[in-house]
């Protein structure tokens, strides 16, 4: 059995692969106090199979978490994890001026999204920040863009304006809101999906103007408010909401066929 965990800003997901399929996975917090016993112990009471796993990989951008998970893992698992950089085996070519700037996640991301979706695709990653990926058909990861999280800029607003108040993050009812609540859930839904479909359609037109792409590409949503933005995206295709996971086990698959 094989663990995955993204470790990101906000959440971590941890996910138990089974044959190659996921079996379970969970979202929790990430605490950037946990130590390296409390994050053995939340594995426990998480997987009812955790006397089972054998093999771990992690993905971080939470670089003062990557040791505690990496601790765990040899102290509870007796397993050395295998931790995602660019300096690993992938099916992809990234060309990022520098290649190591680019997040642990978003190479799950493309790895994932361009084996299982094929290229040219785009992949909209919805967490503390949303980030954009783009890979061409031939597999060659040309960059994207970063922008604030849905949650990210609405927890700023609250913070910042004092007869604002937080709200939860779902569906609006209208774009018109009647009281304070809608009009900010209308506000932060919305402009969040007018934002990820102006950014979409700015990179389709340069992948034509600039790169010679002619074949339209996939786009496809993950992370954690996915759902929520994606029912009300005009270019949002499809959602995955598993992906990065998925990216994590093909990377941990090819590195280990080259050992």
């Amino acid at each position: 059995m094989l663990l995955a965990i993204d470790i990101g800003n906000t959440h971590t997901v941890l996910g138990i692969y089974r044959n190659q399929k996921l079996k379970e996975y969970y979202r929790v917090t990430s605490n950037h106090a946990l130590t390296v016993d409390e994050c053995g112990i939340l594995l426990k009471q998480l997987f009812s199979d955790y006397g089972k796993i054998k093999d771990v990989i992690i993905c971080s951008v939470v670089p003062p978490l990557t040791p505690v998970y990496q601790k765990m893992s040899r102290k509870f698992l007796k397993s050395d994890p295998l931790v995602v950089t660019v300096n690993l085996p992938l099916d992809i070519k990234i060309l990022y001026d520098d290649p190591s700037q680019v997040g642990a996640d978003r190479i799950a991301n493309a790895v994932a999204g361009y084996q299982i979706y094929g290229g040219p695709i785009i992949i909209v990653d919805l967490g503390t920040a949303t980030t954009f990926d783009v890979v061409s058909e031939k597999g060659e990861y040309l960059g994207g863009a970063i922008a604030p999280g849905v949650e990210t800029s609405s927890v700023n607003l609250f913070r910042r304006a004092a007869q604002l108040f937080k709200i939860s993050l779902e569906k609006p009812r209208a774009v018109i809101g009647k009281n304070t609540e809608d009009s900010l859930r209308s506000g932060i839904i919305f402009g969040s999906v007018s934002q990820i479909d102006g950014i979409v359609l700015r990179i389709k037109k340069e992948l034509k103007q600039k790169y010679g792409i002619k074949t339209e590409p996939k786009v496809i949503a993950t992370g954690g408010l996915a759902d929520v933005i994606a029912g009300e995206s005009q270019t949002v295709q499809k959602v995955d909401s598993t992906l990065t996971l998925e990216g994590l086990r093909r990377i941990y698959l090819k590195a280990k066929k080259q050992k």
